[in-house]
């Protein structure tokens, strides 16, 4: 009985989650607990586990009469996020290094390594498929990374941080990218990615701590040239909960 209640709060909280970002709800909305449920149609006790859940991870904001309100975020915001995300990822890097430094250990690094290899190599011409694909990969590539962290504390602390809006490790692939600008971007992050593993692999702790904080701010740098180069609402999903006033 446990487990079912679990799937059904991690359902309600999956699915709450895309209703924000998604812009169902605007800033400043008020959701009740009983909105929610009807929403969602899930039953109460999961639904406000789940609006805890999503306060916790700050897109929501509990109010004092009861109720949540959706939370907006400054461009500067998501930049603090981002620089946080590199922080702990750096640390992941160098407890990686110095936990997993082995070829075996990274043998699957290294495989996502070479399957975003050919998918650059392909040149899809599909732009939708060659960002998504990447994106894909380029989650894979930063979840096994935190795995040979073996840092539980670790984990929870980025998935904390990386359930806002763009904080996560491909959320600028998914924005609204112009083709010839933004594929160069792609293969940077690819060189990153490789210098990375070579690090970890070499149990060189200190050069992928560094590393794993300069990939981020990259990451950092490509949201801010795209808001600046196509606005705000260009970046998609999420972009609603953003203003442009960095207060």
């Amino acid at each position: 009985m446990g487990t079912a209640r679990s799937r059904q709060q991690l359902t309600a909280i999956r699915r709450l989650r895309e209703l924000v970002i998604g812009g169902h709800f605007k800033p400043g909305e008020r959701i009740s607990e009983l909105a929610a449920v009807e929403r969602l149609g899930i039953s109460r006790t999961p639904v406000r586990l789940a609006l805890g859940a999503l306060a916790h991870e700050g897109l929501l904001e509990p109010r004092s009469n009861g109720g949540f309100v959706v939370r907006d975020f400054s461009l500067s915001d998501m930049l603090d996020a981002i620089e946080l995300r590199g922080v702990l990822e750096g640390t992941a890097a160098r407890m990686a290094a110095e936990r997993s430094a082995s070829d075996q250990e990274t043998k699957e690094l290294r495989s996502v390594l070479s399957q975003i290899d050919a998918l650059l190599d392909s040149l899809p011409s599909d732009q939708d498929e060659l960002y998504e694909g990447y994106s894909e990969l380029n989650e894979k590539f930063h979840a096994e990374m935190l795995r040979l962290a073996k840092s539980p504390m670790l984990e929870r602390s980025l998935a904390q941080v990386t359930a806002l809006p763009f904080a996560s490790p491909g959320a600028f692939t998914k924005a609204g990218m112009v083709p010839d600008r933004n594929r160069n971007i792609l293969i940077v992050a690819q060189h990153q990615h490789r210098a990375i593993v070579d690090a970890i692999a070499t149990g060189q702790s200190a050069r992928a701590e560094k590393l794993g904080q300069e990939h981020a701010h990259t990451a950092a740098d490509n949201l801010k040239g795209l808001a600046q180069h196509d606005g705000i609402d260009a970046l998609g999903a999420g972009s609603n909960l953003l203003r442009w006033s960095t207060n």
